[in-house]
């Protein structure tokens, strides 16, 4: 797979409603997975929650998205971040090392 930059969205708790929209404007693939899949929480209040959604246009529009969990602070605004992905490891630490260099790396790299 080619190294791709990508949005990745927040959201509170319409994170389904929100790329269930994309995708009628765009078309193309949409994958959803909550956070009961992922194990990601102990709270059942978020286990229909979006863990991760992933819109695949076939015109290339590629984004991926999120709820924001309960713990975590959410402010409308501020709420995307960017996606590098890609299987070149040594290409995107090179790109990993680039970007946090003089910055503040708030989750590293090994994930």
């Amino acid at each position: 797979m080619p190294t791709k930059l990508n949005p990745y969205l927040n959201f509170r708790d319409n994170t389904r409603e929100a790329m269930e929209f994309y995708k009628t404007v765009f078309g193309g693939k949409l994958t959803m997975s909550t956070f009961k899949e992922y194990h990601a929480s102990q709270e059942p209040s978020e286990e229909n929650k979006i863990m991760h959604a992933m819109f695949e246009a076939d015109n290339g529009i590629t984004f991926m998205a999120s709820d924001t969990p309960n713990r975590m602070e959410y402010t409308a605004g501020t709420n995307f971040s960017m996606s590098l992905s890609g299987d070149n490891e040594a290409e995107l630490k090179g790109y990993f090392e680039k970007l946090s260099d003089g910055g503040t790396v708030t989750i590293p790299d090994e994930i």
